[in-house]
């Protein structure tokens, strides 16, 4: 099921830079949005059991998921997220809006189920389990 916010717009917009952002023509099937505490490298217990989190920042993680996508929408997904860095638009949790932020993606993943659906047939074919991965704010 595609998830739209109520104004319409695409649930992803990617690019290499802010202002050049295009949308993915088919929304995630799953969004998953979460927030990361990054702590200072010498963080940690002291001996006497107290924990010393040091925060340093907070860093936005989604989780992205397309179920059955086809070849082509497959493929349109991850050569969007293939350069090292991109730009997304995305609906923030936390702040209640559209933003866009700075981010590199995690390793890719994109389970054959590779069947061809005959030729007529509304949903005619290559189709992938899914396409599934993380970016995480740089």
């Amino acid at each position: 099921m595609a998830m739209k916010k109520n104004n319409g717009s695409p649930m992803l917009m990617v690019g290499t830079s802010a202002d050049k952002l295009t949308a993915i023509s088919r929304d995630p099937s799953k969004m998953q949005w979460g927030i990361q505490d990054i702590s200072s490298a010498d963080a940690g217990r002291t001996q006497d059991g107290v924990m010393h989190k040091m925060l340093v920042t907070k860093k936005r993680k989604i989780e992205l998921e397309w179920v059955l996508p086809n070849a082509e929408e497959a493929s349109e997904i991850i050569k969007a997220f293939d350069p090292e860095y991109v730009y997304v638009r995305y609906w923030d949790v936390m702040d209640n809006r559209f933003e866009t932020r700075h981010f590199y993606s995690g390793d890719k993943t994109a389970p054959f189920k590779w069947f061809q659906l005959p030729a007529g047939n509304p949903a005619f074919g290559t189709k992938f389990a899914t396409v599934s991965f993380n970016i995480i704010e740089v």
